[in-house]
């Protein structure tokens, strides 16, 4: 292995200790994880590289960071002070067989290591390669000054609506609703929750709400808690806060019928049809006003419902296959990626489309095809409104999964400086400030102010970030120090024991199925990507290591992990962060990296992604730690035959991080204690001589660890009461 050098001149290896700092149960993930914790509220400000383009689960360049220059420094070194250093990594080879968003890659080669990333899914590698490619600031704003000349004033058009005075103004968003057909009068329901559409992220502070009357349709302003509204407009009394719909239920208001929105849905055999109640304006003045929609706007919707009826081939035709994230949609009859599309927003990504496909230049058009397939996320009709006060578009996988929304909100995809989620806006807020990034990077240092932690910028670390990217592990030099391919990371064409560390995060097994999701970006960039080559329509693979068959995954798992192991130097470590809340996730992994001839020596928990994530605060006990796992060949492991003191040397060690966190006033979940104490279990597992007996028993022991936790978090909660 290499250690860092200080003064870009290679160190005696000799003289390198045999142990590393992250093997070393010294490692500082508790202060690690307060600079992380600041990184995670704002990730994409922070490290708006990995930003271009949206992936899942990605994890924080702090902790990416920190784990690379431990893993190359000897167990004496300050990790905490070596963050902020403008260290070279000479000629060290990285290894992540699972890229995702390219946290492990960028971090690697920002520290000046070679990389290498490999993913089975093809928009994570444009993704990437996109992020990590060389770029040209001034070409690229020029092309993107020559679409908006081409075909700004072509999109807007239809986002226009003409004011009582006959003023014409920009329509910032549409409202929409499903309705559908009552079982029992067949007269039309509207599928609101509640009349209230709009209200202040703080409404405690801002109180006034939007409230649109169920009888004539009239927009009110309301106090986000009222119970009785009398409307401006017909003066009908209405309780804005209850509306047709009850979770899976609705009741038609006219004959009192209740029924199941689901099975309806499917007997009908087609989505729901959507109207359009109510738009947000921008005056000339720059005011924001919400009004009702009128024949004018419903008019102009035809208009664009027959000009896309007359073109042809304008956005790609792909049926959508079943699955475990995509049969919530096809319940709701949804049969096609364009149904999640509706005519305006396809008629509008078609023109934006065809612009992007004249540009010349291949790299700067992978570019915007990689931008123009993040405007997907914030423009169908599975997005909501957010309300006033934060970014107004709630995107398609902000809860991770293909959720119908009944209340879906339509943007302006061309978008003015207060749109959000539009080809403008993320023009500049994403592929922008990925350059900006690019050209100075920079890391987070914590600093304590009055007791509370802040950031600021450290800069001058790393050189620029923007390669050549090597297309095979021959071509990689000093001027093309990223290989990046996509394909099944169980067979790779990396040279025998060439690598010094594989660095990476793998999937969970029952958590998303990145390839179902991906599929609704990866349809249209088939369709943009003139010189796309596969004859697939789906980037599920048979080989992807994502299954909710806990045995399924753990055997895909130790595909990649047994390449990863004959790719690894003799002395070489492996490096995963990982959580789950349940024992199989658990044994998924030890079966994995054991049968593929790992064994871990040492487990760090570390700050995850960000703490108020959809997914986390729907959670009873969420999980907001990561165990980072340090691996190495279990022929370089002193291995045990006795299973004795596998608990009570898990319980102390996990004990001792647990107080460690507690220093720094850190709260842990029952499921953060879990993840701790368990991934110190399979520390002691994976060293024992018999993985089927090592496997018996962490399921025999199953009930005694759930215990340990309970009792862990009884002690320190009762602490800090």
């Amino acid at each position: 292995m290499f250690s860092i050098d200080f003064d870009n001149i290679d160190l005696n290896p000799e003289k390198l200790l045999l142990k590393t700092a992250i093997e070393s149960p010294n490692f500082p993930f508790e202060y690690l994880s307060i600079i992380a914790e600041i990184e995670s509220w704002r990730k994409e400000v922070y490290r708006p590289i990995y930003y271009v383009h949206k992936w899942w689960a990605r994890r924080l360049g702090t902790v990416f960071r920190a784990i690379i220059i431990a893993t190359f420094s000897s167990q004496n070194c300050s990790i905490v002070d070596d963050l902020y250093k403008p260290l070279k990594l000479k000629r060290g080879k990285i290894f992540d067989p699972f890229m995702g968003s390219g946290v492990t890659v960028g971090e690697a080669v920002k520290l000046g290591a070679t990389a290498i990333g490999r993913d089975i899914n093809p928009v994570a590698y444009f993704l990437v390669k996109n992020a990590l490619s060389q770029k040209d600031k001034g070409r690229i704003q020029s092309t993107f000054e020559e679409i908006k000349q081409d075909i700004y004033s072509v999109m807007q058009k239809y986002y226009t609506t003409v004011l009582s005075n006959g003023e014409t103004v920009t329509v910032l968003y549409y409202f929409w609703v499903k309705y559908l057909p009552c079982p029992e009068c067949d007269q039309q329901v509207d599928l609101f929750s509640s009349y209230i559409f709009s209200k202040h992220a703080y409404p405690n502070k801002f109180p006034e709400a939007k409230a649109v009357c169920p009888n004539c349709g009239d927009i009110n302003s309301i106090h986000y808690k009222d119970t009785s509204v009398t409307c401006q407009q017909c003066s009908t009394v209405f309780n804005p806060q209850v509306a047709c719909v009850k979770g899976k239920m609705a009741s038609c208001k006219c004959c009192g019928h209740c029924f199941q929105i689901n099975k309806t849905i499917q007997n009908i055999g087609k989505p729901p049809s959507h109207r359009m109640y109510a738009k947000l304006v921008l005056l000339k003045n720059g005011v924001k006003q919400y009004l009702t929609v009128k024949e004018y706007d419903i008019d102009l919707y035809k208009v664009t419902v027959k000009e896309l009826s007359q073109r042809d081939n304008f956005y790609p035709v792909v049926s959508i296959q079943p699955g475990n994230n995509t049969n919530q949609i096809l319940n709701y009859s949804y049969q096609y990626w364009h149904e999640m599309f509706n005519e305006r927003q396809l008629l509008c990504l078609g023109i934006l489309a065809e612009r992007i496909k004249k540009i010349e230049d291949i790299n700067i058009r992978d570019l915007f095809i990689c931008l123009f397939s993040g405007v997907l996320e914030f423009n169908n009709i599975f997005c909501s409104f957010k309300g006033e006060g934060t970014g107004a578009v709630r995107p398609i996988f902000s809860n991770h999964i293909l959720k119908p929304e009944r209340t879906p909100i339509e943007a302006n995809i061309w978008g003015t400086p207060k749109s959000s989620g539009s080809f403008s806006t993320l023009f500049a807020s994403r592929i922008i400030k990925a350059i900006d990034y690019c050209e100075k990077p920079f890391e987070l240092k914590a600093v304590q102010v009055n007791k509370k932690w802040q950031s600021e910028k450290v800069y001058a670390l790393s050189n620029p970030i923007g390669y050549k990217i090597a297309n095979s592990f021959q071509e990689l030099n000093d001027l093309r120090p990223v290989y990046l391919s996509v394909g099944d990371s169980g067979e790779t064409d990396i040279p025998t024991e060439s690598i010094d560390a594989v660095i990476t995060d793998p999937p969970f097994f029952d958590n998303v199925h990145y390839s179902e999701l991906a599929d609704f970006f990866y349809v249209w960039q088939c369709y943009l990507i003139t010189n796309h080559v596969s004859d697939k329509d789906t980037t599920r693979h048979a080989h992807e290591v994502q299954s909710s068959d806990s045995l399924i995954f753990a055997h895909r798992l130790q595909r990649v992990f047994v390449e990863c192991h004959r790719v690894l130097k003799t002395d070489g470590l492996m490096i995963f962060t990982y959580h789950h809340s349940r024992t199989d996730g658990w044994s998924a992994i030890l079966s994995a990296l054991v049968k593929a001839g790992f064994a871990i020596v040492a487990t760090h928990p570390i700050k995850s992604e960000m703490s108020v994530a959809t997914s986390k605060s729907q959670a009873k006990e969420p999980i907001d730690i990561d165990v980072i796992v340090v691996c190495k060949k279990r022929e370089r492991v002193k291995l045990d035959n006795n299973l004795t003191n596998i608990l009570e040397d898990a319980y102390v060690n996990a004990i001792n991080q647990v107080e460690r966190f507690r220093s720094v006033q850190r709260r842990l979940s029952k499921n953060d204690i879990l993840v701790i104490l368990m991934a110190q279990v399979l520390k002691g597992l994976s060293a024992y001589h018999q993985i089927d007996t090592a496997l018996d028993w962490l399921e025999e022991h199953k009930k005694e660890v759930i215990d340990m936790v309970e009792g862990i978090y009884f002690k320190y909660n009762n602490a800090e009461q």
